[in-house]
């Protein structure tokens, strides 16, 4: 089959979906919907030496964002289809319009290293510590992070298990192309917006 040119864009590439958590000034935890991440590794002393790292793109200013540059911290949770709901609304309700905007939370412990909110409901959830911020212009900086402390779902480390088996159980939620939600094995799970509505 041909292929066509097309505008550049990344919807057969989806990405997974995380909730950046960080605390507000009072002590309050804050959650925010972003897909714009991947995998680094560090050398660097300055950078925390070796090891895994993530970078971390955020467009547009917003109260996550403001939080993630006061604190030089924050936490990644993989969202589930369980979470989508939730995640949704964090995504489409604006922190700096609606102070009232975490009146529903999930379930929140304090990480295991650095002082951020997780997820428990997170199958996975990783604390960051910022190294560097990188200016793209127009509002959109990307975040270079090291990976301080992880912490997973038990059974997922359960070597016993095939890993696809340990896959699948996590029912992580992929942003799609077309303002869709799938699932990782490839199931429609709404469109933005939509998720939500059931809170």
């Amino acid at each position: 089959m041909s292929k066509v040119q097309v505008k550049n864009w990344n919807d057969f590439c989806p990405q997974q979906l995380f909730l950046y958590g960080n605390y507000k000034e009072d002590g309050t935890p804050n959650f925010g919907l972003f897909c714009w991440f991947s995998y680094i590794w560090t050398t660097e002393e300055e950078y925390g030496g070796n090891g895994l790292g993530v970078m971390a793109c955020i467009g547009g200013e917003k109260l996550t964002k403001d939080l993630i540059r006061k604190n030089g911290v924050f936490s990644a949770n993989l969202v589930t289809e369980e979470l989508l709901p939730l995640a949704d609304y964090y995504g489409g309700v604006e922190g700096r319009k609606n102070e009232d905007k975490m009146h529903f939370l999930p379930t929140v412990e304090k990480g295991v290293v650095l002082d951020v909110p997780t997820i428990v409901e997170s199958p996975v959830s990783m604390e960051l510590k910022v190294f560097q911020e990188i200016h793209l212009g127009n509002g959109n900086d990307v975040f270079l992070c090291k990976i301080m402390g992880e912490t997973m779902r038990e059974d997922l480390t359960d070597k016993n298990v095939p890993f696809i088996e340990r896959y699948k159980s996590v029912k992580q939620v992929l942003a799609g192309g077309e303002l869709r939600y799938i699932s990782a094995d490839g199931r429609d799970l709404g469109g933005w917006g939509e998720p939500m509505k059931s809170l």
